[in-house]
């Protein structure tokens, strides 16, 4: 999804000042914006049935730094990376409640410059995110309602990172279809 040395494939989400966005050293790198920046992928993705996986880093800040926003079905949320402070992880949002209020939410501290391996599994039954290897998100979804919080982050649909007034790295970004 990444070739590591140009945006091919990528644009610049339509975020109101946003920091600079660039490939650089086999990344991606979402400078400190004021408060967002994003890029969302451009190609074909899917909407079920799916596997991301990526490995990121927060370089300067204390909120999320690479919070990924994807397809659900007809819908779409958003993996929420050290949000609120830089701590909270989740999925925003199920049964309209956000990330911060919901079943996912758990507390995982990051490390300015550490890398860390991001993993994410979609299909109609549930959602389950893993950090490092391990799963720290297993929500089934089949007959509730997901969807985004409300506010900006919709600028990130189909399929987009974004980090919030924090300087986010990204690398090693794919996909594959699952079941």
């Amino acid at each position: 999804m990444f070739d590591g040395k140009t945006l091919d494939g990528w644009k610049i989400a339509g975020y109101t000042n946003p920091g600079e966005i660039k490939a650089e050293n086999g990344t991606l790198l979402l400078k400190h914006g004021n408060p967002l920046t994003g890029v969302n992928y451009t190609k074909d993705f899917p909407k079920t049935d799916y596997e991301v996986r990526f490995e990121a880093m927060r370089d300067q800040g204390n909120d999320f730094f690479a919070s990924l926003t994807f397809p659900v079905g007809d819908s779409f949320a958003t993996w929420v990376l050290g949000g609120w402070g830089g701590d909270i992880v989740g999925i925003s949002s199920i049964e309209n409640w956000d990330a911060s209020e919901n079943e996912t939410r758990v507390y995982q501290s990051f490390t300015n410059g550490r890398w860390y391996k991001f993993r994410l599994k979609v299909t109609a039954e549930k959602i389950q995110a893993w950090i490092d290897d391990e799963r720290i998100i297993n929500v089934e979804i089949a007959g509730r309602v997901v969807s985004l919080r409300p506010g900006p982050i919709k600028i990130s649909t189909p399929f987009g990172f974004a980090s919030y007034n924090t300087t986010g790295v990204l690398r090693s970004i794919e996909y594959r279809l699952s079941r």
